[in-house]
């Protein structure tokens, strides 16, 4: 997997970086992740929490969490600032949670996206990620997700 992307700087999160975090989820409707969700997988050996900074201002984060004894990572959560769109910001944390899903040696990682983000399903489908099931309701207030599976890396097999 391999989407060509600069000019951005991704690290691990940091404790320091919660309010930024909080800040980013409000921007988005529905199935916000917490300060205590955040805390607890910044600490979780399985997850990782990962943002994106262009000249020293966090624009999105993406949380990949991994099963122990399983190959496939799940992209939990993904979220660039409204005024970052149109950047790379999501192609650059997109291909940041593939790297970190190959250095965990897992071969595909699953995603789930509302039904109604164009945006974003557009964004998986290029980086080669397909459709595998429709999860109707899936979110609190009552839309439908769509969930894609990726291989990890081109090279890898099942």
């Amino acid at each position: 997997m391999s989407l060509p992307v600069t000019g951005f700087q991704l690290r691990d999160a940091r404790s320091a970086d919660l309010p930024r975090l909080l800040e980013l989820e409000a921007m988005f409707p529905g199935d916000r992740l917490s300060a205590r969700q955040f805390r607890h997988h910044l600490r979780s050996p399985r997850a990782r929490l990962r943002v994106l900074e262009n000249e020293g201002t966090i624009q999105g984060y993406a949380l990949l969490l991994m099963r122990s004894n399983s190959r496939i990572a799940r992209l939990y959560s993904i979220a660039v600032d409204p005024q970052a769109r149109g950047t790379g910001a999501g192609r650059a944390l997109l291909q940041d949670a593939f790297a970190q899903a190959d250095e965990a040696a897992c071969q595909r990682l699953r995603l789930e996206v509302r039904n109604d983000n164009a945006a974003a399903i557009a964004l998986y489908l290029k980086a080669g990620c397909q459709q595998i099931s429709l999860l109707p309701a899936y979110y609190a207030d009552g839309c439908d997700a769509l969930r894609f599976e990726c291989r990890v890396s081109p090279g890898g097999t099942d």
